[in-house]
């Protein structure tokens, strides 16, 4: 259990008083007035105040000073009273600044120095030299525990802004990734419910063809967000991650949206190879997000998957015919599905182009290093 400061400085205070009434008796034998009644009082007020020293430590030195004066001054032996006064010194120099800290270390010398004319001392070097070294050194102890308290603050501070955008961060991928997954599953299921009420009446395997569709989109999303919650899970509880989609389930995306009714053609150019998981989830997210686009802007329309396998990246492109619908598709660039494919890129060191084309319809196209040095992150380029 940690104790309050309070309660640390009001033992040390007691402790400082003990050694003090210890070494009381010393004094006859080194030749000075020995501790009676008032000698007790003074050692006794020179070291409580010590209790508040964390609250007050400059009014703390101060008093403590002055009741080490009027205890010299009476003709009792200096040492004893002087451990309480080199800890208020100590606490100035490493609570408060320099402006305050020197003048408290000046006080204690000026007060060493009185000590040795009241005490009529043979040894004004030794007197002189303790009066200069132990105010110096107890000053420089507290400076350097100052600011280390203050580095120490300082830590804390940035550990605290670093968590806090750790979770800004992660709260922005959770987003990017729940965008993702409802945003097409949703497009799709939203195609098929309008199919589905259209025909219901009219042509019974087509209004179950499109409900069968939805369920198994429906469940598809739901199984993604299990997915995705049992990966955020694991760092916590040790629960297993299912692996997150990647290129191999491209196939099954476009015959999902070819059910939402838009004709979708899935090209593949090179020899396939495994690839990083991360890199395959940001194909397959892009690409997810591009057809959701399709379905969302360019109802109609015809689109094209291409992915290709290059020796030290990977490429793919999606691209669609649709007409009259660039305008909108522009305006929506400022939401988070390009925006999120704009991040994954970059977070990947790859690059993204996001613009229409110059023969009508709109493409995204992708390419991601794959080479063990693609370790450096590309900005994103806009078409």
């Amino acid at each position: 259990m940690r104790m309050r400061p309070l309660a640390v400085d009001t033992l040390m205070a007691a402790a400082l008083t003990g050694v003090a009434l210890l070494l009381g008796p010393e004094a006859a034998r080194q030749g000075h007035v020995p501790l009676d009644t008032t000698g007790y009082v003074l050692v006794v007020l020179v070291h409580l105040p010590l209790v508040l020293r964390d609250r007050g430590p400059v009014v703390v030195c101060c008093l403590v000073h002055a009741s080490w004066l009027v205890y010299i001054a009476l003709g009792y032996w200096p040492v004893v009273c002087s451990f309480g006064p080199m800890l208020a010194v100590y606490t100035v120099a490493a609570l408060r600044p320099p402006r305050l800290a020197v003048p408290c270390a000046a006080l204690m010398t000026a007060t060493w120095i009185c000590a040795g004319a009241v005490s009529h001392t043979d040894g004004w070097p030794s007197v002189v030299g303790q009066a200069v070294v132990y105010p110096a050194v107890l000053w420089r102890f507290g400076v350097v525990a100052r600011r280390s308290a203050e580095l120490t603050r300082r830590l804390r501070r940035e550990q605290a802004r670093r968590a806090r955008r750790e979770v800004a961060e992660e709260r922005g991928r959770i987003a990017r990734e729940l965008h993702d997954v409802v945003a097409h599953h949703m497009s799709v299921i939203s195609v098929q419910t309008g199919l589905a009420r259209f025909v219901f009446d009219t042509d019974r395997d087509t209004a179950r063809a499109a409900l069968e569709t939805i369920d198994a989109t429906g469940r598809e999303a739901l199984d993604e967000l299990r997915r995705m919650l049992l990966l955020l899970r694991a760092d916590d509880d040790g629960a297993p991650a299912a692996p997150m989609p990647g290129i191999a389930r491209l196939e099954e995306m476009t015959e999902r949206v070819r059910g939402g009714g838009v004709p979708v053609a899935l090209t593949v150019q090179g020899t396939p190879r495994p690839l990083a998981p991360g890199v395959e989830l940001c194909v397959y997210r892009v690409v997810q997000e591009a057809l959701t686009n399709v379905l969302k802007h360019a109802r109609g329309a015809r689109a094209e998957v291409r992915l290709s396998y290059e020796p030290r990246h990977v490429t793919v492109s999606v691209t669609d015919d649709g007409e009259g619908v660039v305008p909108v598709r522009m305006r929506s660039g400022g939401g988070h599905g390009l925006i999120g494919m704009r991040e994954r890129a970059k977070l990947y060191g790859g690059q993204i182009s996001i613009g229409p084309r110059d023969q009508g319809g709109f493409a995204v196209r992708l390419t991601l290093p794959t080479s063990a040095r693609a370790a450096v992150q590309g900005d994103d380029a806009t078409a």
